[in-house]
């Protein structure tokens, strides 16, 4: 078993983009951890701050190569990411649809419905897990953590940001009554 290599700054999972991605991926699981005290208000104005900075220190990581392959872990559960989930839905009410095109189906020309809460849960349960994989005291959990956040970031979860963005900034700036926007095709 490999045993923890003492920290050195030229191991490249000590990096300083990799450090400044924990840095703001613990910010934000935190903050949603806690979302049930914070008002509607202050949720959308934290996420229109907090989405383009995660978007940006995930696109900064570097490529990783990964000694073990099968280091990778996942530690967010089904329960807790239901727990979140419904937190935020209740909070967000009548403001958690929204539709977006998806440019992943061929035609580009049909909205998807999609919500908030789950876009906002998602993005934790990947964060989170970056971070608590990386938090395992092996070089081979912290390069998975960097490789798999990464992948994620290129795959799932910056998709997630940029839609779930344009929705919160919507939310945010739009003159008039803040209901639901199923008018709206982002």
């Amino acid at each position: 078993m490999e045993e923890t290599k003492s920290f050195n700054s030229n191991n490249p999972v000590f990096s300083k983009s990799i450090l400044e991605m924990i840095t703001v991926a613990n910010d934000y699981c935190l903050f949603i951890e806690k979302s049930a005290d914070y008002s509607r208000d202050e949720l959308l104005n934290y996420l229109q701050k907090i989405c383009p900075l995660i978007y940006l220190k995930a696109a900064l990581l570097p490529d990783i190569d990964v000694e073990d392959e099968d280091a990778v872990e996942h530690f967010v559960n089904e329960e807790q990411w239901e727990g979140l989930f419904t937190v935020l839905r209740g909070k967000l009410a009548a403001d958690d649809s929204y539709y977006f095109i998806d440019h992943h189906e061929k035609t580009h020309q049909d909205a998807v419905k999609a919500s908030l809460a789950e876009n906002i849960t998602d993005i934790y349960q990947d964060l989170k897990d970056f971070l608590l994989l990386y938090l395992k005291p092996l070089t081979t959990s912290k390069e998975n953590a960097v490789r798999d956040c990464k992948r994620l970031f290129e795959t799932r979860f910056g998709y997630r940001l940029v839609n779930a963005h344009t929705a919160i900034h919507y939310l945010l700036f739009t003159e008039g009554e803040k209901g639901e926007f199923s008018d709206l095709f982002l």
